[in-house]
């Protein structure tokens, strides 16, 4: 009889803490970057909505380095309660567990994917001089002088770096990767002619190209970008199937209540339909971009497979 009403008792405790509404508290939000980047710029715009929508302050926290790992290895070991959320990249996610000797966290058995956010398109970049009207000039000019051409990306295992691997991979040529301190100063030395062709973010080219003062090859996105419709896609320009973007997502510790983690993935997914909010993201670099969190799980295993393959048939290290 003891042990009926022990049950019973339980179920009641469940039931009560399952219907307890969410958010109890405030919500620490951590952003694996430091502040005033890309990333923490969309964070910031979307916390007051969220807890203009929720109830309860959204508190962002930054936490950065080792690539992102500190920060949502940070959320990976809070407590799975919901009150704890952050901001993750692709290299968190589905890069650095093939570039790090060891990692704090596993991505895909330690957190609950809630949405990606944001995804970064690339350029492939020019100088006038580059003696290779389009990409499949280049790619001809790359085949007829292997290890001749250098491309410059933004760090050493960086998304950037990671799109120009591909391009190699995909259309077997040898473009010598050249490491910059970001992608600034890859559009930089394109420009003054130091390195015939870089992998820029969108902010770092876009006044250049638009002068017409470096040439736009091809954009890593599936689709055109509306900053610059009139550049192809690699797709398009002679690379079928190429497709590399950076992106952001939010997520959650592993065991968060699949309602918390539904209920933050479709306010996120509104926040970012909100005009002011979706317009200044946009002039970020950045293109809002949401899902599920069923399929930002598949989302990030799929990137996961395919970086892995890159990064062990280029020999990425971090070195």
């Amino acid at each position: 009889m003891r042990s009926l009403v022990a049950v019973a008792l339980t179920l009641v405790l469940a039931g009560a803490a399952w219907a307890q509404p969410y958010p109890a508290k405030p919500v620490r939000f951590i952003v694996s970057f430091p502040p005033g980047g890309s990333a923490d710029v969309m964070v910031r715009l979307v916390a007051p909505r969220l807890a203009e929508r929720l109830g309860q302050q959204f508190v962002v926290e930054n936490r950065a380095g080792a690539g992102g790992n500190i920060g949502v290895d940070a959320v990976a070991k809070a407590a799975p309660d919901g009150h704890t959320i952050g901001l993750a990249a692709a290299g968190a996610l589905s890069v650095n567990p093939h570039l790090y000797p060891s990692m704090p966290f596993d991505p895909q058995k330690d957190l609950a994917p809630i949405s990606a956010l944001a995804m970064i398109p690339f350029f492939l970049i020019a100088h006038p001089t580059l003696p290779a009207k389009d990409l499949r000039e280049l790619i001809a000019l790359a085949r007829s002088r292997p290890g001749d051409v250098s491309f410059g990306h933004g760090g050493q295992g960086s998304a950037m770096h990671l799109s120009g691997e591909l391009l190699n991979l995909m259309a077997e040529i040898k473009l010598q990767a050249v490491p910059y301190k970001g992608s600034a100063p890859v559009a930089t030395d394109v420009l003054g002619g130091q390195i015939p062709l870089g992998v820029t973010d969108v902010p770092s080219a876009i006044a250049h190209i638009r002068a017409g003062k470096i040439k736009a090859l091809a954009v890593t996105t599936r689709q055109r970008i509306d900053a610059a419709p009139e550049v192809p896609t690699f797709h398009e320009a002679g690379v079928p199937g190429y497709e590399s973007i950076g992106w952001f997502g939010a997520v959650a510790p592993a065991g968060t209540p699949a309602r918390i983690v539904e209920l933050l993935a479709k306010e996120m997914a509104a926040a970012l339909q909100v005009p002011e909010i979706r317009s200044r993201v946009l002039a970020t670099g950045m293109e809002p971009f949401t899902n599920t969190p069923q399929e930002f799980a598949a989302m990030i295993r799929d990137e996961s497979r395919k970086w892995a393959q890159v990064i062990k048939t280029a020999k990425v290290t971090l070195n």
